[in-house]
């Protein structure tokens, strides 16, 4: 009874604290307050694919494929597009998860096809396999990756990146990395991940929020030997000019069909540990990651229905009106991970033992099975972020070396 009466106070508790929050007047989408800088220095950014003129003489008279998606622009024009006016032999196209065009579903099976409009042929690595094959290299000289990233470990261009850095190991081909900014580059949390939880969310022993651009990703990849048997690939990272990860950066294509926006990309990193969990997180309505709940939840303040459309043909509780609370205007980028929306929804959830998916992904999410616990457990939010501290503090020693940006600290 005590038990009981003390989730029915601190969902109370909670309830009100929410109340209060989305009763706020903010409207526009909220900048990190560390980030501060004017439109025009966000023009003067200079992307690696941007700089012709150092990939076009690496790349002249080679045979060329690449693994891009719809973020992969020059200005206006794709990448592969700009390339083939410079008469670049282009062999094939790799696609990441959501495919070339970046419309499929997270998670959903991608197959090999042609582009429509060039007719070269595109190869998926986000169905049977994940990384290319001998065969598919046999006639190629030089990988290009060009993918814009949001800097949380579980969004799986990187680890896309990680297995064509293996494929290009394995057959002696070179890999140019054009860098792009992370939006997310100015602060660094979360758990470091266990390699006995990796997966496609989670390859590497880097926290949730890494603090990395994807060239200095691969540099730390290479660096560190982490690919099969401390094999290391022939790198080369096209860095981007006038950038530092101080700067807000604003994406000028969304990198996925469910990050729409600014304010979405910001959440990501808090709020997509729900997708390990029976909590809806927006998908299948205009504003996913931007509000979280579920037909079980009974704070009844903020409801919405998640209804099948592109990017997401079969959302969690589809058709299912959800309750819970509207994150619009709630600012979570405060340079940390909150997880106070996980120990919430855990506390106010009237069955918590279905509460977490049976799947196990919320720890592949995590990188670990010790937050899961932890909040099983009902420890608070401070004491779970001063168990991430030691590894954090490993983490930032090693990253200092593979920086090529100014940092924030």
């Amino acid at each position: 009874m005590f038990v009981l009466m003390t989730k029915i106070k601190l969902g109370i508790a909670f309830f009100s604290f929410f109340l209060l929050n989305n009763c706020s007047s903010q409207n526009n989408t909220v900048i990190p307050q560390q980030q501060t800088i004017n439109n025009k220095q966000q023009t003067n950014i200079i992307t690696g694919a941007e700089r012709l003129d150092i990939l076009l003489p690496l790349i002249k008279d080679k045979r060329v494929a690449l693994l891009v998606n719809q973020t992969s622009m020059v200005s206006s024009s794709h990448l592969v597009d700009t390339l083939l006016t410079y008469k670049i032999n282009i062999k094939r196209i790799f696609a990441p998860e959501h495919g070339f065009r970046g419309s499929a579903d997270a998670g959903e099976h991608v197959r090999d096809s042609v582009d429509a409009k060039t007719k070269i042929k595109i190869i998926s690595l986000y169905g049977d396999k994940k990384k290319p094959s001998a065969e598919d290299l046999k006639d190629v000289d030089v990988m290009i990756f060009d993918i814009q990233d949001v800097g949380a470990r579980f969004y799986t261009f990187i680890s896309s990146l990680h297995y064509l850095m293996e494929a290009c190991a394995d057959n002696n081909k070179q890999l140019i990395v054009l860098d792009r900014p992370n939006p997310n580059g100015w602060y660094i949390d979360g758990p470091v991940l266990k390699k006995e939880f990796q997966s496609f969310v989670g390859v590497d022993p880097i926290p949730v929020v890494h603090g990395l651009t994807v060239g200095e990703y691969a540099q730390m990849v290479n660096g560190e030997k982490w690919l099969p048997n401390a094999t290391q690939c022939n790198l080369k990272v096209i860095e981007c000019l006038n950038y530092n990860r101080t700067m807000h950066y604003s994406l000028p294509v969304k990198p996925s069909p469910n990050l729409p926006n600014d304010m979405a990309v910001y959440n990501y990193a808090s709020i997509c540990y729900f997708e390990g969990t029976d909590i809806s997180v927006g998908r299948g309505t205009d504003y996913p990651f931007q509000m979280i709940g579920a037909p079980q939840i009974t704070v009844r303040n903020f409801s919405f229905t998640p209804q099948s459309k592109l990017g997401a043909k079969n959302p969690p509780h589809i058709n299912q009106v959800c309750f819970g609370w509207d994150l619009r205007r709630v600012n979570t980028s405060k340079g940390e991970i909150n997880l106070s929306y996980l120990l919430k929804t855990y506390a106010t959830f009237p069955d918590t033992v279905k509460y977490f998916l049976a799947n196990g992904f919320f720890d592949k999410l995590a990188g670990t099975d010790e937050l899961r616990k932890q909040i099983i457990t009902g420890k608070s939010e401070t004491e779970i972020k001063a168990s991430w501290k030691n590894g954090l503090d490993e983490y930032k020693k090693m990253r200092k070396k593979y920086l090529l940006y100014k940092d924030f600290e």
